[in-house]
């Protein structure tokens, strides 16, 4: 299934979308230094077994969406903008949430602060967001300071696709296969007049944030969600029995959550896509009889 390029947010944000336009919207969040194409595979079947449109977003900044202007930061709360200027666009009051890492992080701040904006979480390896305890923010502002008075690095280039593939994979913050990160690299590459193919992806993504929630600020948030959750776990994601990560699930009211074979990217991965897709349309489709009922 081919997807379709669109441009909301007057040109601002780029996305892909699967599925009939007139179809029932899932509005997709990808994660950090990902894109749209994070859902290139679970889409087409989501779309194809439920009968939904999915509008997966590249966050600004990402993919080919446009960058922030000198002197603006990306903090996780400036997603929330991105995903709420996308529902505009869109014409939606409000949608279902299929999110990824990060992007499950935004779909939760917007979802607490927000609920009716919200009608489901999906939520893949992902749950709340980052957090620095009280006591250490002064070193966290140090870290961000600094951090953002550094001249940003040049985009990095590569001789071709199958070289920044792996890159990607020796450098990526959580493992990934070659296979499962052609997808994300592709839409994120841009050609050169050399022959060579370079990175979209704004280097000041990767500085350290300036300030994040404290950890009882994120259970707050998410003690407040009333959008009822699905969570897919990888049993070698980045979740599992942390303490973070167990206060989290706890603070989540009516969560369901399901731990399925592979690892932070599962839903990319072939060996668990089959399973995560399953496994997301039959909680789909409870949740709808039950609606049904009431």
């Amino acid at each position: 299934m081919t997807p379709t390029e669109l441009h909301l947010a007057d040109g601002r944000l780029a996305a892909l979308a699967w599925g009939a336009p007139g179809a029932p919207t899932w509005l997709a969040l990808h994660g950090w230094l990902d894109n749209a194409a994070s859902f290139s595979r679970l889409a087409p079947l989501l779309v194809e077994r439920l009968g939904i449109r999915i509008v997966a977003l590249d966050f600004a900044g990402h993919g080919r969406s446009r960058r922030h202007p000198p002197g603006v930061d990306y903090a996780i709360w400036d997603y929330c903008h991105d995903m709420l200027d996308a529902l505009a666009s869109l014409e939606l009051e409000s949608a279902p949430l299929l999110a990824h890492s990060m992007g499950a992080g935004v779909a939760c701040l917007v979802a607490s602060a927000l609920p009716e904006r919200v009608e489901r979480l999906m939520l893949i390896d992902g749950l709340g967001a980052l957090t620095t305890p009280a006591e250490d923010t002064a070193q966290q502002l140090r870290r961000g300071l600094l951090g953002h008075r550094r001249r940003s690095s040049p985009s990095p280039r590569y001789a071709d696709v199958d070289s920044a593939v792996a890159a990607r994979v020796a450098g990526g913050v959580t493992p990934i296969d070659a296979d499962s990160a052609r997808p994300l690299v592709e839409r994120n590459l841009e050609p050169l007049e050399d022959g060579h193919v370079r990175l979209r992806t704004d280097g000041r993504l990767m500085r350290p944030s300036l300030v994040r929630f404290c950890p009882e600020q994120v259970v707050g948030m998410l003690a407040a969600i009333e959008a009822p959750t699905l969570l897919l776990e990888g049993e070698s994601g980045i979740l599992g029995e942390r303490k973070g990560a167990k206060q989290a699930r706890e603070a989540l009211k009516g969560l369901e959550r399901r731990v399925l074979k592979g690892g932070h990217h599962l839903h990319l991965e072939r060996e668990a896509l089959a399973e995560v897709a399953d496994s997301i349309a039959q909680w789909w489709q409870v949740a709808e009889c039950r609606g049904v009922e009431k």
